[in-house]
């Protein structure tokens, strides 16, 4: 169980490094995911399936969604997730 657990924790400083790393909005979307995934799993381990399904529902989810559309919305990212301005017709 610890050695479960330490790999789940392992993933979720890994996928927050990335989050700060990326230049991709779309990847350091991702990996907020990842994130928050893996907290839901830590959510079962500790036998709180309630809080586990609404992390994974909200955290990973309808957040995800939102901030999808908010990046659409602004012209930060595409429809190939690549930045508006971005290209090789240039």
């Amino acid at each position: 169980m610890f050695w479960l657990l330490l790999g789940i924790v392992i993933l979720m400083l890994t996928s927050a490094v990335l989050v700060l790393v990326l230049d991709n909005l779309l990847a350091a979307l991702a990996a907020s995911s990842v994130v928050s995934l893996a907290l839901a799993l830590v959510f079962v381990i500790l036998r709180a399936p309630d809080v586990a399904m609404t992390e994974a529902a909200v955290g990973a989810g309808l957040s995800a969604l939102i901030l999808v559309l908010a990046l659409r919305r602004l012209g930060l990212v595409g429809v190939g997730g690549r930045r508006v301005g971005e290209g090789d017709d240039a």
